[in-house]
């Protein structure tokens, strides 16, 4: 098992990266004085608020306040986990990640290429490009016949990649695991099964095979249809360590290869409906792989677009799903982001529905899609009875907390509005009234400002601008007063003088995972009322503030062991030099 990454492996790999030009590779920056800004990457906006500091190496973002260094960025951006995040950043530099394992006890640090990953990827991709060789030789005639059943061209059938397996038990086997350590390999990609007596067989067997892609293009799982009427109609890759169904969505490669920024996408349930629309010009659509639709599925396609649209069935599976869709989009509606749902009449799907009625007669439907209101407000309706009191009241409760997962306040405040409709109270006093009654909403209260201390200041100057640590004097045996937040400060100024050149960024990363970071994360964008001319001078006279608390407390330290059980000559020195400098 592989063990953590060294920490001097990700200072170098920040140092060496640069984080404008690392976000302007994805995002189109503009140089704005010493920085460069855009419109936020993470919501939707017309005004720039995103900004990014070459000198600092850190972004934020003042319309929904994220903010980070290069890694943060990548994280966010390409929905990745840290260590993914590293890897990523290390390929761009052509560097292999090392990591810290140990041997007889004794930790060491030996280089571990990405090959692993990468052999994944590369084995998956073989086998997709083995299963469209199969469906255009005589062995795939079946599946052809069953595509152009469905009305899918040759073009639209190589665009997705789909392809073909024989209903055999070891073709994949054969080809692709010669040996024990290349079936191992296979069985942790889900291409083979190990049954409990040993035996190996493949996974998908006599199923027409569907590619899926993540958003770089990298085939990373596999949906198969059955031909027949065999079961399951359709089987999905599992759970494996470069695939995840909560975080892949069918055809949003595809769709972004086709739309650099969509308008809109949407959402359907099936492997074919997405390859079906695309066939007649809605190449704007996805799915999810077999699951509900995730928090994590909703983030990445806000991120793609501010327009989504849930297509599912009229009937109350359909509308079920819709629900468990819609709440699990709520924390995620900033203002700007649309959500609406368009549910198809019985019988059909978007297969079906667009060779009925053609393209421009579904973008009708489309756009006549039911609102997020309209949706939430009709379905929490069914279960009241308005006319009465208690109705009202039990639709309060329902509806308040749903408007509160909402983080854009123009929408929070409008489904509010509508609230107040559906209840005949259009008073907003009166609304408030009702609402505080039923102990549901408490007022959101907008962060109090950071309270300023001299600690808050220092360490937030000095994670501005670690150059500042070169203007400290020595500061000997602070580490062994209790005084809150010294030995963070104490910290950050040691990492500044072991790392003259480092950047704000850089700094930061020392306490991911910690409990500080957070805090640091705050302190990093905290725009005190300085200017740059006297942030030096403030920083100073703030630690002089600190440095004069330590010494009133060394000295009481001194004084209490004095009355207790006396002191060494040193001690006493030590106390009438305290006492002396701090009468001077």
């Amino acid at each position: 098992m592989a063990g953590k990454i060294p920490r001097t492996f990700i200072d170098d790999l920040l140092v060496k990266l640069d984080i404008v030009e690392l976000i302007d590779s994805r995002v189109k920056l503009k140089k704005q004085g010493k920085d460069y800004s855009t419109c936020c990457p993470f919501h939707n906006e017309r005004t720039p608020s995103f900004t990014v500091s070459q000198e600092k190496q850190f972004y934020h973002c003042f319309g929904c306040g994220v903010h980070g260094n290069a890694i943060d960025f990548v994280m966010e951006f390409d929905r990745l986990e840290f260590v993914e995040a590293i890897e990523e950043l290390s390929s761009q530099l052509g560097l292999d990640v090392p990591r810290n394992q140990t041997c007889g006890g004794i930790p060491r640090s030996s280089y571990t290429p990405n090959d692993q990953k990468r052999g994944l990827y590369q084995m998956m991709g073989e086998i997709a490009r083995f299963y469209q060789r199969t469906l255009r030789t005589d062995i795939g005639y079946v599946a052809i016949d069953y595509l152009k059943g469905r009305g899918l061209s040759g073009k639209i059938v190589q665009q997705f990649g789909i392809g073909y397996v024989a209903d055999v038990w070891n073709q994949v086997r054969t080809r692709f695991g010669k040996d024990n350590k290349s079936q191992q390999t296979l069985i942790s990609i889900g291409m083979l099964i190990e049954n409990d007596n040993g035996q190996r067989y493949d996974r998908f067997r006599g199923r027409i095979m569907f590619p899926i892609r993540d958003r770089r293009g990298r085939v990373v799982g596999f949906g198969g249809r059955v031909l027949g009427n065999g079961t399951p109609k359709y089987l999905n890759s599992p759970e494996m360590p470069i695939f995840h169904k909560g975080r892949e969505l069918y055809g949003l490669y595809e769709a972004l290869q086709a739309h650099r920024k969509p308008k809109l996408l949407i959402i359907v349930e099936g492997y074919m409906d997405v390859v079906a629309l695309a066939q007649f010009g809605i190449d704007y659509a996805v799915a999810s792989l077999g699951t509900s639709t995730t928090a994590e599925h909703i983030q990445i396609l806000f991120r793609q677009t501010s327009s989504v649209v849930c297509c599912y069935d009229g009937d109350h599976a359909g509308r079920d799903a819709a629900w468990r869709t819609m709440e699990q989009a709520l924390s995620h509606l900033k203002d700007g982001c649309q959500l609406k749902f368009m549910f198809l009449p019985e019988g059909e799907d978007p297969d079906s529905m667009i060779r009925e009625i053609g393209k421009d007669a579904f973008e009708v439907e489309l756009a006549a899609a039911m609102s997020l209101s309209e949706f939430m407000y009709s379905t929490l309706i069914e279960q009241v009875d308005t006319s009465s009191l208690e109705g009202k009241a039990k639709l309060t409760t329902l509806t308040v907390p749903l408007i509160e997962k909402i983080p854009g306040g123009t929408l929070r405040l409008y489904l509010r509005n509508i609230l107040g409709q559906k209840l005949g109270l259009p008073n907003e006093q009166q609304l408030e009234k009702l609402i505080n009654l039923q102990g549901k909403l408490k007022a959101r209260k907008t962060l109090p400002e950071m309270k300023r201390t001299p600690m808050r200041e220092v360490i937030t100057l000095l994670l501005q601008n670690p150059r500042f640590a070169e203007s400290v004097p020595p500061l000997d045996g602070l580490d062994k007063l209790a005084i809150p937040g010294l030995i963070l400060f104490t910290t950050m100024l040691e990492l500044c003088r072991q790392r003259p050149n480092i950047a704000t960024g850089q700094l930061i990363e020392f306490w991911r995972g910690t409990d500080q970071n957070a805090l640091l994360g705050k302190l990093a964008i905290w725009m005190l009322p300085i200017t740059e001319n006297n942030a030096l001078e403030v920083f100073l006279d703030s630690l002089d503030k600190i440095l004069t608390q330590c010494v009133q407390q060394q000295i009481a330290k001194l004084q209490a062991k004095s009355n207790n059980v006396g002191l060494s000559v040193e001690e006493k020195q030590e106390l009438q030099l305290l006492i002396l400098n701090r009468l001077g």
